[in-house]
């Protein structure tokens, strides 16, 4: 049984460092530089997104607030990746792996604007006036693939489970044990009833909750970067320059390790920054579709700031672990990626730790609580029945206890692969319907008309029976 169990290991292993190689990385960065140069580098209109974000008409159909959307994709994106992803691509690939994340960032803002349009354009709403949508609604209404749509939903259900769920509670708990020497179960117990508490209100609570969360938790960990910046002032130069030598260098820049130069800096820095702003991965529309907004432009807008906070995030990351290396070499270790984030944090006196500790904490358990409504989407494109839509959420708060208290190396690698699989249809139907984007772009954003009304995108396309 071990030894099925170590094969079957070493399959998910092997599948997702596949899935996860130059085709899949080409296809996404692909389809960032498409839709930048497609909607002529529509991210130029970035303060104006940031006006919008703060705008919100109760008068509009929708279940939240443009702002509550936001926070919570947010809350699903700023998540460990942003912290301890930055360190794995530092680790691998060189401090010039930070640059490459940062343009993955700013490109992918074009695609996260199309999907999150998209998602809004072809969303529905239900005979109680909610309204729903996501890839598997855009895949439905905009190229009649019920098949894909469904396919869409079941590997999200699965990435759901893992990604946004086992392995952000067993974060939450390794680093509690670590900082506060609190049991596993203990942990587990805590969390499973936080989520419980928050989930059970339906995405009225978790908006609710990742609105005043996600702020505080943002801010709380960039004053900690800024301190440890501060602290390196005088190395800030020299961090940036080997961060840009790094970028581009066709021979090792730091740490002795042979092999640090532009592929690897490349490979490593473009796969986290995919992975960590989620651009193209077809999570966030979900969330975004439920927006109260005019038209579905103006929620692009809107989501695409998202992707944006998460390049500031990561590359806060980066410059802090890059001059903390630059101050001491001898401890701060370019070549452990499990350590690197921590032991820069432990520069900061007294408190570095306990930031660091909160940081990881909050952006663990508000993963926790934006995955479950993208799971329970999914799950209601497939089966709608009040049955197991309940028993989804018995199911999800058990597996937050499991997560905590179990080994997930395994786990990781199949919900990374669960990930990749999310990608192919999201990017496939955004890829067929980029006249549509355009379409809706230049009917709202390049004629100036972001205040009118979208009749059909206030009223939903179509009432889906209620459950």
């Amino acid at each position: 049984m071990e030894e099925f169990a170590a094969t079957c290991a070493r399959f998910i292993k092997a599948a997702d460092a596949f899935l996860w190689g130059p085709p899949l990385l080409v296809l996404l960065l692909g389809t960032h530089l498409f839709y930048t140069f497609r909607l002529k580098f529509v991210q130029r209109y970035l303060f104006t997104a940031f006006r919008l974000v703060m705008q919100r008409d109760e008068s509009l159909s929708g279940n939240v607030a443009p702002f509550a959307a936001l926070a919570v994709a947010l809350a699903s994106t700023i998540g460990t990746g942003n912290v301890i992803g930055v360190a794995t691509a530092i680790a691998l690939g060189g401090p010039g792996a930070v640059f490459w994340c940062m343009v993955t960032g700013v490109f992918g803002m074009s695609t996260k604007y199309a999907e999150s349009l998209l998602a809004v354009k072809y969303r529905v709403r239900d005979r109680k006036a909610e309204v729903h949508g996501g890839p598997m609604y855009t895949i439905l209404m905009g190229l009649k693939w019920k098949w894909m749509a469904v396919a869409f939903c079941i590997v999200g259900s699965i990435a759901v489970l893992g990604t946004g769920n086992l392995v952000q509670s067993n974060a939450i708990a390794t680093i509690v044990q670590k900082t506060f020497h609190v049991s596993p179960v203990i942990t587990g117990g805590v969390i499973a009833l936080l989520v419980g508490l928050v989930i059970v209100g339906g995405l009225q609570s978790i908006a609710k909750v990742c609105t005043y969360l996600v702020p505080f938790m943002s801010f709380t960990y960039l004053a900690g970067c800024l301190a440890l910046l501060v602290m390196n002032f005088t190395l800030l130069d020299d961090a940036l320059v080997l961060i840009l030598k790094s970028a581009f260098s066709a021979k090792a820049a730091a740490g002795g390790a042979v092999g640090y130069g532009f592929m690897l800096a490349a490979r490593y820095g473009i796969a986290r920054g995919l992975f960590s702003n989620e651009a193209g991965m077809g999570s966030e529309p979900i969330v975004a579709a439920t927006a109260m907004t005019r038209n579905a432009v103006r929620q692009g807008l809107v989501s695409y700031t998202g992707t944006f906070c998460t390049i500031i995030i990561c590359f806060l990351t980066g410059l802090v672990i890059v001059s903390g290396y630059l101050a001491r070499p001898d401890s701060v270790k370019l070549v452990n990626d499990g350590l690197l984030t921590q032991s820069c944090f432990e520069q900061l006196p007294f408190v570095g730790k306990y930031i660091l500790s909160f940081a990881i904490f909050a952006f663990a358990i508000t993963t926790l609580f934006g995955w479950f409504y993208y799971g329970e989407q999914c799950l209601r494109f497939m089966i709608r029945t009040p049955f197991a839509l309940k028993a989804y959420k018995v199911v999800y708060i058990s597996i937050v206890f499991i997560g905590a208290v179990v080994s997930l190396s395994t786990v990781w690698d199949f919900a990374n692969f669960a990930n990749g699989l999310m990608v192919i249809p999201n990017i496939l139907s955004l890829l067929l319907l980029n006249k549509v984007v355009v379409a809706e772009t230049k009917k709202y954003l390049w004629s100036g008309q972001l205040d009118e009304n979208d009749p059909r995108c206030i009223r939903g396309n179509k009432v889906i029976s209620q459950e």
